[in-house]
């Protein structure tokens, strides 16, 4: 089996991988219908977050189980399933909180970019369709693994609700998934912060109100004129730098929610500002199994079509020029077709 493994930076190879085998009964083997890159494939690929070896890449996928472990009971052969990119037993004190991605038996689950994967903990991990679903489906249906998962959890942990003023930092996939997410809540207004102009038709297409080029300090103003010197009630923080994070923060009023589900790199917090801006802080890896089967029904009713967000669709032998197309922002995200 051929799959992507990164050796370093830029250093994207699609090379002989060995075929994944069920190692455990709670495993299942997949066979992907799509994968794709995610823009967190982006830190390690630039060289911002070292990698000790050459490493399998990919986590989002889904496709048709071929073959399950002897203890899986709920997930069957020739099903079509989604699943996250932690494994989760679904049943721990944690997940039963609704944060799988937590799970005391967690595991990531890497080497998406391949025609097979062995899913652990397949029970609690893989969400079945009622049936296999048309190939016009499949976009939308790979985006609930991760990608909309996470700009859904970025919705709630800041606690949008009918009624709120949004900003979303982050014009990336999840933040376009953010206000798509923030519009189904029943978001009053809808803040997306961007300097793309593609992506910002997205965003507008998505739900978004108002459109915010400006950054840092000046985005932050923009922000508090819109909100008549008030500030907005949730921001989305879908990046990970600090820059965004001091955006976010300051672009929330005092009793307001930030939200924050970019991967953190070089991001640090002063105790005292954080004191006195009376903001409500929530983040982290998404638990997306728990809001998996909403949205999956979401796409499969037609309310929603987060599969616009692949703008560049390659043959997955080319993914290391779906790699590059991201990194230089050509692309907003690359799905992969096995």
């Amino acid at each position: 089996m051929r799959g992507a493994v990164l050796y370093g930076p830029k250093d994207l190879r699609f090379e002989e991988r060995e075929t994944p085998a069920i190692t455990k009964p709670t495993d299942a083997i997949v066979r992907l219908a799509a994968t794709c890159v995610c823009g967190s494939d982006l830190w390690p690929y630039r060289g911002i977050q070292p990698i000790a070896e050459p490493t399998p890449m990919g986590h989002e996928y889904c496709g048709i189980v071929e073959e399950v472990g002897s203890a899986v009971r709920t997930v069957k052969q020739g099903q079509f399933v989604i699943g996250s990119f932690f494994a989760s037993d679904n049943t721990c004190p944690h997940c039963n909180f609704g944060y799988q991605s937590s799970c005391q038996q967690r595991e990531f689950v890497g080497g998406a970019q391949a025609p097979l994967l062995c899913v652990p903990l397949a029970d609690g991990t893989l969400v079945p369709t009622p049936e296999v679903p048309s190939k016009e489906m499949i976009p939308s249906l790979l985006a609930t693994s991760d990608v909309l998962g996470t700009g859904w959890f970025a919705a709630t942990a800041a606690n949008v609700k009918p009624g709120t003023i949004v900003a979303v930092v982050g014009d990336g996939a999840v933040g376009l998934l953010g206000v798509l997410s923030a519009k189904q809540m029943g978001a009053e207004r809808i803040i997306t912060m961007s300097r793309h102009d593609k992506r910002q038709k997205l965003a507008l297409e998505f739900g978004a109100t108002d459109i915010v080029p400006e950054r840092g300090d000046e985005g932050v103003a923009r922000i508090k004129d819109l909100t008549k010197g008030v500030g907005a009630d949730a921001v989305l923080e879908c990046v990970g730098t600090q820059e965004s994070m001091m955006q976010a923060i300051r672009s929330t009023r005092p009793g307001g929610y930030v939200s924050y589900v970019g991967v953190p790199h070089g991001v640090g917090l002063k105790g005292e500002e954080l004191f006195f801006s009376h903001v409500h802080l929530h983040g982290g890896p998404a638990p997306a199994r728990r809001f998996l089967p909403k949205l999956i029904k979401l796409v499969l009713d037609g309310k929603v079509n987060p599969g616009k967000v692949f703008d560049l669709t390659l043959p997955l032998d080319q993914v290391a020029e779906g790699y590059r197309a991201m990194d230089e922002r050509r692309a907003i995200k690359a799905i992969l077709q096995p």
